[in-house]
């Protein structure tokens, strides 16, 4: 695995070149505010690929995705057997992926609560008046963004996305993606755990639709701990909002590059996202490291 292998780099995830496939190594780079920060999380890349496995494994009767194995001794010759990716490495499937970011909004927060406040709205989609902070939507909301390179993701309202992809596309993305979320939050509340809001990424491979890249892991998505949920102000999470918030206490100003993690920091948000893995998959933490040969 050299970088005459990479096949492209984003903000957390790697993909190399295997034949006719490709290799999705998460690694423990984390971002806020579209900023890849200086400072790793320990383990956290097998956290992302070990929720990741956990949803594929259980939503595939309502989208098949792109997993082939995350086994890494059934991984192609220069990939197989490599330790270093156990637990956060897994073969796929090569996709074409629809320039959207297929978001579902359960609770109003983040943007959308900012939009809100603004305009009664989130991306176009009109909502009661006198909603507060991190209270419940009457009903679950598609509302898509652009899937930029660089920079920010924009909102895009349904129209936009259908003169994106077409009509018949948008409304499937729309009915996968709210689908996939009503399932999710349902399983997730059964765990103690409020699913705020989470985003997808779908693609086609060879005609058929799959989910790719991740799915419903810390990184995409907003978790809550039930127990602990007030609506009218901003809620704990199991995500990396922990992070934003130090970086806003901080005042930085959201522009790369971005500022050191202190050890405090790093270990608290490490914490978060072992203890989402483990709540929402009932399975310690250390017991998938060691299924997937990574202790």
């Amino acid at each position: 695995m050299t970088t005459a292998d990479l096949h492209a780099r984003g903000k957390v995830r790697d993909l190399f070149e295997a034949g006719d496939d490709l290799l999705m190594v998460a690694t423990d780079r984390i971002s806020a505010f579209d900023v890849v920060l200086p400072t790793p999380i320990p383990r956290k890349g097998q956290v992302l690929s070990g929720l990741s496995l956990y949803w594929f494994d259980r939503t595939g009767h309502l989208v098949p995705n792109h997993l082939i194995s995350a086994d890494v001794g059934e991984f192609p010759n220069g990939f197989a057997g490599r330790t270093e990716l156990a637990g956060r490495a897994m073969l796929v499937r090569r996709a074409q992926v629809i320039p959207v970011e297929c978001v579902a909004r359960g609770y109003l927060t983040g943007s959308g609560w900012s939009e809100y406040r603004r305009a009664g709205s989130v991306c176009g989609i009109r909502l009661p008046s006198g909603l507060a902070e991190s209270e419940r939507l009457p009903g679950p909301i598609f509302t898509p963004t652009t899937k930029a390179q660089t920079g920010h993701d924009a909102p895009l309202t349904m129209d936009e996305t259908v003169a994106l992809v077409g009509r018949g596309l948008a409304e499937r993305l729309r009915e996968l993606t709210l689908s996939l979320y009503e399932f999710a939050a349902e399983h997730a509340l059964e765990r103690g755990i409020i699913l705020a809001d989470t985003k997808f990424e779908f693609g086609f491979s060879d005609g058929d639709l799959l989910l790719v890249d991740e799915a419903l892991t810390p990184d995409s998505s907003r978790f809550w701990p039930a127990d602990r949920y007030v609506a009218g102000r901003s809620q704990p999470s199991f995500d990396k909002q922990y992070v934003r918030d130090w970086l806003d206490e901080t005042g930085w100003n959201h522009e790369a590059p971005g500022p050191e993690l202190p050890a405090e920091v790093v270990e608290q948000t490490a914490g978060r996202y072992r203890e989402a893995y483990e709540r929402l998959t009932g399975e310690p933490f250390g017991e998938y490291l060691a299924r997937m040969g990574a202790v």
